[in-house]
């Protein structure tokens, strides 16, 4: 059997790779694993369930409690909310684990099944490892008062979004914001946690119906926020994925925002409220040089990491640091937060314009943005990009011409047999010149030989 969880829980085609017969066995082996230091200390280990809005989660929650209940695990359903509240309330209940349903910014078709471990944090390897080595294995079940029972938390959304306005402590009063909410798991807590603090609030895309989440809105489709911030004369937007762990922003004239920037926003304030811890802020190898200039002239230390928030997560949680994410906008507050919050994210953002009396565009001049090419090398042998003399040859005379402004990065992609070339410069002409001849050495180098 192929490794069911990928980089982010298991994800597929609902009904097609992920059944509600693979739901159900996964939920007990996750059951038997995540349930194991309750049962061993004589407790009835329980877990949390929440879901994104798709109308494959009916199905799949049923198998997934189904699952759970089976194994001897009481089971408390949150129903539709954002990925980060299931994880804050896995820790504010003290449950065993949580289970969250969603296939985050795929379209509709697609789900997911994701765990959280005691505390609200994401899964170790070691622990998925051991949840798919009890996939399908014979046990003794639990049978009469042994097996768990199911109950449901009617104020979920309204806790996480008391818990999120209680962070950020400051009044939104005078912001006009357009609110972006992909027709997905923030489409109630977000409008609702923004208002309540004051701000004037637009909601686009906020009315769920099963079929409708990420379709051509939320953050991977930002036209329809440009357009109604512009519209509607607002100061601000932000737009969430079909789970609400990212967030992108837009400013007053409609113009992107990416978490980069965001970063750096963040990153300016929380060190001049001596809140940045080390001084140090983490990111992936794909965040644009312009965050590294930026940080470092403000006396602040960024640590890259792969690509993938949950390598992010690893770094922040062994250094001890307070700030991270991605240039996708999967921003992760440490002090608040075990995991990527787009609902949080946006509402640091509006506290620190409230704070400052800044527009977002102004806050963002911290950072100046390097133009980035990225230039995907497809059907290429793309294991040996790291180690082909051409190739490395090719990196070096690159990196040689761009100096201390630009700089290149290759990349085998996880799923696909290809590579990507990313080149960021002081032009776009340099940049764009740049990544085309190396991807025409990559290109040369790595394609097989056909016999």
């Amino acid at each position: 059997m192929s490794r069911l969880f990928g980089t982010d829980g298991v994800r597929g085609l609902a009904n097609g790779t992920l059944t509600a017969e693979l739901a159900l066995d996964i939920s007990v082996a996750a059951a038997r694993v995540l349930g194991a230091e309750s049962r061993s200390a004589g407790l009835r280990p329980f877990a949390v369930v929440g879901r994104d809005p798709r109308a494959s989660g009916d199905f799949l929650e049923a198998a997934v409690v189904a699952g759970l209940t089976s194994a001897g695990v009481d089971v408390r359903r949150l129903g539709v909310l954002p990925t980060p509240a299931v994880a804050r309330l896995t820790a504010d209940t003290g449950a065993d684990f949580g289970v969250m349903l969603s296939a985050s910014h795929n379209p509709m078709p697609d789900n997911g099944i994701k765990f959280f471990a005691r505390g609200g944090l994401k899964l170790d390897d070691s622990f998925e490892d051991e949840i798919e080595a009890q996939v399908g294995v014979d046990w003794q079940r639990p049978t009469a008062e042994a097996v768990g029972r199911v109950s449901e938390v009617a104020d979920a959304v309204d806790r996480y979004v008391s818990d999120l306005t209680c962070l950020v402590g400051r009044r939104l009063s005078g912001l006009r914001v357009v609110l972006d909410c992909g027709d997905g798991a923030a489409s109630r807590a977000a409008p609702q946690a923004f208002t309540s603090l004051g701000a004037d609030v637009v909601a686009i895309h906020a009315s769920p119906d099963g079929l409708n989440i990420n379709r051509g809105c939320g953050s991977t489709h930002l036209g329809p926020l440009q357009a109604a911030v512009v519209a509607e004369a607002a100061d601000v937007g932000f737009a969430f994925d079909g789970d609400a762990d990212r967030c992108l922003a837009v400013d007053n004239l409609g113009e992107v925002v990416d978490g980069d920037e965001i970063m750096a926003i963040l990153a300016m304030a929380m060190k001049a409220a001596g809140t940045l811890a080390h001084d140090t802020v983490v990111a992936t190898t794909m965040s644009n040089l312009g965050l590294s200039l930026a940080l470092r002239r403000a006396g602040i230390e960024l640590i890259s990491t792969n690509v993938g928030d949950r390598y992010v997560l690893e770094a922040m949680r062994t250094g001890g640091y307070r700030l991270g994410g991605e240039q996708s906008g999967h921003i992760v507050h440490g002090e608040h937060a075990t995991t990527g919050d787009g609902l949080l994210t946006a509402l640091l953002v509006a506290a620190r314009m409230a704070e400052t009396g800044e527009g977002i565009r102004a806050l963002a001049r911290v950072m100046t943005r390097l133009p980035q090419v990225l230039v995907n090398v497809p059907d290429v042998d793309k294991d040996a990009a790291g180690a082909h003399p051409s190739v490395l040859a090719a990196v070096a005379d690159a990196e040689a011409e761009l100096g201390s402004t630009g700089r290149v990065l290759l990349r085998p992609s996880g799923t696909e047999p290809l590579v990507r070339v990313m080149v960021e410069a002081a032009s776009e002409e340099k940049a764009m010149a740049v990544a085309g001849r190396l991807a025409t050495v990559v290109r040369e180098a790595l394609t097989p030989q056909r016999s």
